[in-house]
């Protein structure tokens, strides 16, 4: 099936039904599939989904009840017209119980039919745009509620980028929206009418992550039983997003790297080349240019996704937003978990300031959920768990023990502990540079000086090492 045109599988026993159809609607600009049975239908619909059904009641077999329902049950969204040789059947009426978008009668007129495609399409086309938009909206306004300045210049950054067609990498923690932030940016863009599809890199196993973006041929690897579209196909016209894109494994990276160069993908286990017109958005919480220097991940790809980065700002940078997201957060839960409202001691929203917030919106949001379910009839400040409180600083490597660094100055002193307790938190992090710099509660960039500054490499213990690649 072509991207982006509609297509209509037309199921009746009669082949010039089946014909006449076919002419009506292909000189309308839609594409048809046909089945004559329910049978062979549901093979069609196994293998690859469609945007409308127009089907018999009476076929051969399975009857075109049993095959509305089937179909239902494989697309639940999927608009079905029925035919009926008869316009006030007991068939027609048990049809539109169950699910059926219109019907019409034999023999087949052209305004007829015509108008009850159009009206089912456009239908579903509304109840999508709709679901979607509130969703988008819902969570969107939830998540990002603020006037912190880092918000205020993330929102001014997605409304300048968000119309135009330049990729975007967004980088941040996990916890901090990055998903939210790419649905805003498909919301304000030129293809706002066309799908989002997400697709989690990191959720994938690395041997199924080509066939999930790509899509395959039947019969392509053990498994394949059908044709599959991949998620570069469905999200034509519209957002591609890739999440964890520092997951994905080096062949697929080469692959989508040729899609955005091309506009071109081609199946797993095909020849045939699929054009496509899709807008990518990456995000990531690794550190991706360290991954490009550890030859993990293909520089050429990393230019292209990152031709405007945004970062996601973490909760401790915008500790003045808490307030109001706990006061959504707390509304919500107590109404999600059918809870009557409870007033609220303006204590608690000090004290939830008073955390780092190292899960970001996310750990604040579940936290806001656990309190309104446990306390009182007043939520109160001894109802947030002592885990949110700000926990004293753990005190450097040595601390305990100054003896050990020999003697030696205040100044040298003072660098000899932050050289090792540097160095304790990439160990700890395995020499990631974003999660380092995260724990350490410094920037990245920094991070990078002081490690060139102390001279510090994996496995420096005790000595000066070369100072490492930037």
């Amino acid at each position: 099936m072509t991207p982006g045109q509609q297509t209509i599988l037309v199921v009746d026993d009669e082949k010039n039904i089946r014909r006449t159809l076919r002419m009506v609607l292909e000189a309308e600009g839609y594409q048809v599939a046909e089945a004559e049975s329910a049978e062979d239908a549901l093979k069609l619909l196994e293998a690859e989904p469609c945007d409308l059904g127009v089907f018999d009641i009476r076929l051969p077999g399975m009857d075109g009840l049993a095959l509305l329902q089937r179909a239902r049950e494989l697309w639940r969204d999927l608009p079905v017209i029925v035919i009926s040789g008869h316009a006030e059947t007991p068939d027609v009426v048990e049809a539109m119980k169950r699910g059926a978008a219109d019907f019409f009668s034999k023999p087949v007129d052209r305004d007829r039919v015509l108008v009850s495609v159009r009206n089912a399409l456009a239908r579903r086309g509304l109840e999508e745009r709709v679901r979607d938009l509130s969703a988008r909206e819902r969570r969107f306004g939830d998540e990002m509620l603020g006037e912190s300045p880092a918000l205020q210049r993330l929102r001014a950054e997605i409304a300048k980028v968000a119309p135009t067609s330049g990729r975007v990498l967004i980088l941040g923690e996990s916890g901090t929206g990055k998903e939210l932030i790419a649905q805003e940016l498909h919301r304000l863009s030129k293809r706002a009418q066309g799908p989002f599809v997400k697709v989690n890199c990191a959720a994938i196993p690395g041997e199924l992550i080509e066939s999930e973006l790509f899509g395959h041929e039947k019969g392509s690897f053990s498994g394949a039983g059908a044709r599959r579209r991949g998620q570069f196909e469905v999200a034509h016209g519209g957002t591609l997003f890739l999440d964890e894109v520092g997951d994905m494994s080096p062949s697929a990276q080469a692959k989508v790297l040729r899609a955005l160069q091309t506009g071109e993908i081609t199946r797993v286990g095909g020849e045939r080349a699929l054009t496509v017109d899709v807008r990518v958005i990456a995000a990531t919480n690794k550190d991706l240019e360290e991954e490009v220097r550890q030859g993990t991940f293909r520089e050429d790809l990393y230019f292209r996704l990152a031709v405007v980065p945004l970062t996601a700002p973490p909760l401790r940078d915008r500790l003045e937003d808490v307030p109001l997201l706990a006061e959504r957060f707390l509304t919500l839960a107590l109404r999600e978990n059918g809870l009557r409202p409870k007033p609220v001691d303006p204590a608690v929203y000090e004290r939830l300031r008073q955390h780092r917030w190292p899960g970001n919106v996310r750990e604040l949001r579940n936290l806001c959920e656990r309190i309104a379910i446990m306390s009182g009839d007043r939520i109160g400040p001894d109802d947030v768990p002592e885990p949110s409180r700000r926990a004293p600083a753990a005190p450097p490597p040595g601390a305990s023990d100054l003896s050990s660094y020999g003697e030696v100055g205040l100044r040298e002193l003072r660098d000899l502990v932050e050289r090792d307790y540097i160095l304790k938190k990439l160990e700890e992090h395995d020499w990631n540079i974003t999660q380092a710099a995260q724990a350490l509660g410094v920037e990245r960039t920094n991070l990078h000086k002081k490690i060139r500054q102390h001279g510090l490499a994996r496995g420096a213990r005790g000595e000066r090492a070369e100072e490492p690649q930037d």
